[in-house]
């Protein structure tokens, strides 16, 4: 039921990365989408981007312009940017040399270290060694976002895009998360909101073969009652219920239903509705996290502690070991859009359909936003939170 070039196409993303190419350009001569003058307003949102040299590729451009594009002044008011060049020489990133990541960024954030923990960064670097740099950047940010006092911390990563209406829908799923929490554990203490997961993960996974198993004899058994009672009550339903019509239902009709169920995929048939779903397992990846503030710290301490691993297999230990409540929005208001991965060729076993790794990290669902509709319900949302 799959066909890998049709699914793959970037049907809204690629028009949301002309959108965002279009902003920055457009941010050269318009000065109102340069950042805002208001610094001392207390922040919702401190959205962070880490951001290493590609050779090639320049991703950060989509991130950036896609993040901004849209918002309303107090949308763009309740944000603090921070881009991350985490290069011991940031000249070596294209963008930092160009005057729009300046201009449209709150901060540009270098490394400012002491002796000894910059020759281990310089040290980490020269040799590739990409679980212990990766983890040191993304902490390094979260501390810095966590310092500039924001209620939440975005996390995302410098290869996706972001719809237009991501902020309101964000803002939006945060409140939910926080009230079904509090419903759950009479808390209002959850680890994270994901706003990117690959459809892929949730699918039917082997793991969980009881389940299904358990499920498909439910139904064969309600099919074979319903028929039962149905031959007790009617007599010309008993007549018409011949020994070859029941063993065809049971032997024939009713598997290839059971089949066909799970032929058409997890996502077509039993699809996760639209709003903020518990994802406590199959979540991936770390494109795009949002982290209550006190939530932030437990992570940052956790991977200053650990100080080596990939993120976001860190975080969902961490989770696991604390038994925290994981959300995520539905739809996803990022896209994937990294054709070649910071950390190298990444063709191997798990790569498929003669793509990389990278490449397959994809939600399908982004691709089906309608551009007007989006753009409708954003200046609704804006209308309504100005009112």
């Amino acid at each position: 039921f799959f066909d890998p070039h049709r699914g793959y196409i970037p049907s809204y993303s690629a028009v949301r990365q002309d959108q965002a190419e279009a902003f920055i350009i457009a941010s050269k001569t318009d000065l109102t989408r340069s950042r805002p003058k208001e610094q001392s307003h207390q922040k919702k949102l401190c959205v962070g981007v880490p951001s290493v040299a590609r050779n090639g590729t320049t991703y950060l451009r989509s991130a950036v312009g896609s993040l901004l594009d849209g918002l309303s002044e107090q949308e763009r008011n309740d944000i603090h940017l921070v881009v991350f060049i985490a290069q011991i020489d940031p000249s070596v990133h294209f963008a930092f040399k160009e005057n729009w990541l300046h201009n449209l960024t709150d901060e540009v954030l270098l490394y400012d270290l002491p002796k000894k923990e910059m020759e281990h960064v310089i040290e980490l670097e020269q040799t590739g060694n990409s679980r212990e740099k990766g983890l040191f950047d993304y902490t390094y940010l979260l501390k810095t976002c966590y310092a500039q006092g924001a209620d939440h911390i975005a996390m995302f990563e410098d290869d996706i895009v972001a719809l237009d209406g991501w902020y309101h829908r964000t803002i939006n799923g945060l409140d939910i998360a926080e009230k079904q929490t509090a419903l759950r554990k009479a808390s209002l203490d959850f680890l994270y909101l994901r706003l990117f997961y690959t459809e892929e993960f949730l699918g039917w996974n082997s793991e969980e073969w009881k389940i299904y198993l358990f499920w498909s004899l439910v139904v064969t058994a309600a099919v074979a009652t319903s028929l039962a009672s149905i031959r007790l009550i009617s007599r010309t339903a008993k007549k018409a219920m011949t020994p070859k019509l029941l063993v065809a239902v049971f032997a024939i009709y009713l598997p290839l239903s059971i089949l066909l169920f799970f032929a058409a995929g997890r996502v077509t048939v039993l699809p996760l509705p639209n709003g903020v779903n518990e994802m406590p397992r199959y979540g991936c990846c770390s494109q795009g996290v949002v982290f209550p503030r006190d939530s932030a710290k437990l992570i940052i301490d956790f991977f200053e502690e650990r100080r080596l691993g990939y993120v976001d297999m860190l975080i969902e230990e961490y989770a696991d070991t604390h038994a925290s409540t994981r959300w995520a929005l539905t739809p996803s208001v990022i896209q994937h859009v990294g054709r070649k991965s910071s950390k190298g060729d990444d063709y191997g076993e798990a790569s498929k359909y003669k793509m990389t790794v990278a490449e397959t990290l994809w939600n399908f669902g982004f691709e089906e936003n309608d551009v007007g509709e989006l753009r409708r319900e954003h200046l609704d949302a804006i209308q309504r939170y100005s009112s």
